[in-house]
C-alpha cells in the first residue's frame, strides 16, 4: 500500500519561495504534484518518473523544480519567484505505472511522465500554499 505524506506549506508574498516535501512510503515508479485552487479543478504541477525524467507544466516552468531523493523516499518541490496566482492546496501523487505524453516543437520531440491527475492513483491529504500580493 502506497502512503504519501506532505509537508512544507505555508504562507509566502509575492516573489518568495518554499519548498514542499512528500514522504513516500511504499513502491512508486511515477510521482507527481498538483494543486486545487478553490473552485477550480486540479491541475499537474510537475512529475518524475523512475528514470528521473521530469515534466513541468508550462505555468512553473523556469520557477519551480520537482526532484526525488530515493535515499530518503522524499518527493521535494522547489518552489520560487511564487505569484499570487499559486495560490493553492498542493498534493503529492503517485503511481506504479507507466504513463507518458509526449509534445513536439521545432520538430523535436520529448516523451516524459504524465501530469494529468487521472494518471495518478495514489494521493496526499495536501498542504496548503499561500502567495500574497
Amino acid at each position: 500500500q502506497v502512503q504519501l505524506v506532505e509537508s512544507g506549506g505555508g504562507s509566502v508574498q509575492a516573489g518568495g519561495s518554499l519548498r514542499l516535501s512528500c514522504a513516500t512510503y511504499g513502491y512508486t515508479y511515477r510521482l507527481g504534484w498538483f494543486r486545487q485552487a478553490p473552485g477550480k479543478e486540479r491541475e499537474g504541477v510537475a512529475a518524475i518518473d523512475g528514470d528521473g525524467k521530469t515534466r513541468y507544466a508550462e505555468f512553473v516552468k523556469g520557477r519551480f523544480t520537482i526532484s526525488q531523493d530515493k535515499a530518503k523516499n522524499t518527493l521535494n518541490l522547489q518552489m520560487n519567484s511564487l505569484k499570487p496566482e499559486d495560490t493553492g492546496l498542493y498534493y503529492c501523487a503517485a503511481d506504479f505505472r507507466v504513463r507518458t505524453t509526449t509534445t513536439c516543437s521545432g520538430g523535436i520531440c520529448y516523451t516524459a511522465p504524465s501530469v494529468e491527475p487521472r494518471d495518478y492513483n495514489y494521493w496526499g491529504q495536501g498542504t496548503q500554499v499561500t502567495v500574497s500580493s
